[in-house]
């Protein structure tokens, strides 16, 4: 008979490990601290040896762990792989999409009407992901994802998509005659609209000083009247009237087209997003037609948005 290790608690291992937190783990895991501890002593008794060194940085792994935490990944992988394999033959006319809030409403959702009339009999839903808990639900088929640029290159099961610039945009009402700054020092006169806390996991793309050192601006920028802790409501509230905001340029792309928005400074001050959209799927789903179909719509949807074709994937790599 096989000895197999506690199951729930190698997910705690993995939640804790990835997030090197045991409270953060038990926030996503939605458990008590003292819950996910007793898993993971369970583990340490089976495995034999401790799992994590503990310290005030954090928990990091002991090479037990690092061992474990080698396997557990293949895993995890697998397990997603089976659930995707079993879902795809129980339910071969619907197709799960996971996205960002973002992209699903200033982008996606406007767009996903003309996906369905093309494809009749196929049922997409829609499903809005946004915590490291919901980007691992096992029970989506396509994930669309905002990744460095250094891992958002097409594979066996991923497609690039957008390659974005972030540039400053507001309502046209904030500026002379509703035009494109002559002067890009005049952004200095304009309430600014901060995204995300200051020099926590965010480019140079989305500093205002970063920008005002660059447009020759002198001193810094105001301190934030209004500060967002996504991208999604920043874009909100600009929509609004609130202020100038910095974003990303699928993101805004149909709010410039329609003249909701337009750009503070020429496109010449556009500075390249450190990340970029990605369109992935598990590998059990490779070759499967539903996804085939959505993701070759996506890549043309992209292409059509930006005015560039998207890198084509190698010759080797099925889709």
């Amino acid at each position: 008979m096989r000895s197999l290790p506690p199951f729930d608690a190698l997910v705690a291992f993995d939640t804790a490990l990835r997030h090197r937190s045991m409270t953060r783990a038990a926030a996503e895991l939605g458990m008590t601290q003292s819950a996910v501890s007793h898993r993971l002593r369970r583990l340490e008794a089976y495995v034999g040896a401790p799992l994590f060194n503990r310290s005030s940085t954090g928990l990091s792994a002991t090479p037990a762990g690092t061992a474990l935490a080698t396997g557990l990944a293949d895993l995890l992988d697998g397990l997603s792989d089976l659930r995707a394999r079993c879902r795809a033959v129980a339910m071969p006319s619907g197709l799960r999409v996971g996205v960002g809030a973002a992209l699903a409403d200033y982008w996606l959702v406007r767009r996903l009407p003309a996906f369905a009339a093309a494809n009749a009999g196929l049922e997409v839903e829609l499903t809005i992901v946004e915590s490291e808990a919901e980007l691992r639900a096992p029970d989506i088929d396509v994930h669309i994802l905002w990744q460095p640029t250094a891992t958002a290159r097409s594979s066996s099961t991923q497609r690039l998509l957008f390659q974005e610039q972030v540039f400053p945009v507001c309502v046209p009402g904030l500026l002379p005659g509703g035009r494109t700054l002559r002067d890009p020092r005049a952004l200095a006169t304009l309430p600014l609209l901060h995204k995300g806390t200051p020099g926590r996991g965010q480019g140079a793309e989305w500093s205002w000083p970063v920008w005002f050192e660059r447009l020759g601006i002198a001193g810094k920028p105001p301190t934030a009247a209004l500060r967002f802790a996504n991208i999604h409501t920043a874009i909100s509230a600009a929509l609004q009237g609130a202020g100038v905001v910095m974003a990303r340029s699928l993101l805004v792309h149909d709010a410039l087209k329609d003249g909701r928005l337009v750009r503070v400074l020429p496109s010449s001050w556009d500075m390249p997003s450190s990340k970029a959209h990605v369109v992935r799927w598990p590998a059990a789903l490779t070759g499967d037609e539903r996804v085939r179909k959505f993701v070759k719509w996506a890549v043309a949807e992209a292409e059509k948005t930006t005015g560039r074709r998207v890198a084509q994937p190698s010759p080797k790599v099925r889709l």
